[in-house]
């Protein structure tokens, strides 16, 4: 299984461009991450792939829309969408294990606020647990700006969509393709069924 999620984190990732989002050097802890007001054991990193279609509601998914709407301007776009790849293969929303939430990188309170929430959930908790409240919450890929971030990633990595084979950045990208529109909240099957240690 860890050879297939490394398959699959390689098929997204590569090296980042000057282009993909980056977090930057600033790795200190945040003074209001919601983590650390987690009184357990941190939560491994982990990555689950989805293989076929599974419509039903998830409660960590709805537990996260609704975290998101007290928390984070906008609105849901939506977790569910019958998306397959092949035989075995999906996207996360064709499990229900994935939320799109619209904030647009043109639109500068969007962005701030995309910057905001991505540093929200992959600060260090004040016990220097990396990816504290992404690891509580069970999100396993953060997806914004033709940028990609998989469970125990150091970093941002660019998303492949957005690129053509000479790794340039393609001139036309749709910007729900590219999630420049939007950003994507990928979660574990963990997660998505509320039995990490934030829904608990």
């Amino acid at each position: 299984m860890r050879r297939t999620a490394a398959t699959l984190l390689l098929l997204m990732l590569a090296a980042a461009p000057a282009q993909a989002f980056r977090l930057g050097d600033d790795s200190r802890p945040l003074s209001d991450n919601p983590a650390d007001h987690v009184h357990a054991p941190i939560d491994g990193e982990s990555y689950d792939e989805a293989t076929h279609c599974a419509p039903e509601p998830k409660p960590g998914m709805v537990r996260l829309t609704r975290w998101m709407q007290r928390h984070v301007r906008g609105v849901s776009w939506g977790s569910y969408r019958c998306e397959r790849w092949g035989k075995h293969s999906a996207s996360l929303h064709a499990e229900n294990r994935a939320l799109d939430w619209p904030l647009d990188v043109g639109v500068p309170a969007d962005k701030a606020e995309a910057r905001r929430l991505i540093r929200l959930l992959l600060a260090p908790d004040r016990d220097g647990n990396e990816h504290a409240l992404a690891r509580r919450m069970g999100i396993e890929e953060i997806i914004w700006d033709c940028s990609y971030w998989g469970a125990g990633s150091p970093e941002f990595g660019r998303y492949a969509p957005c690129y053509a084979k000479n790794g340039k950045l393609r001139k036309h990208v749709d910007p729900t393709v590219g999630h420049r529109n939007h950003i994507h909240l990928g979660m574990s099957r963990a997660g998505a069924a509320a039995r990490t240690s934030f829904w608990r």
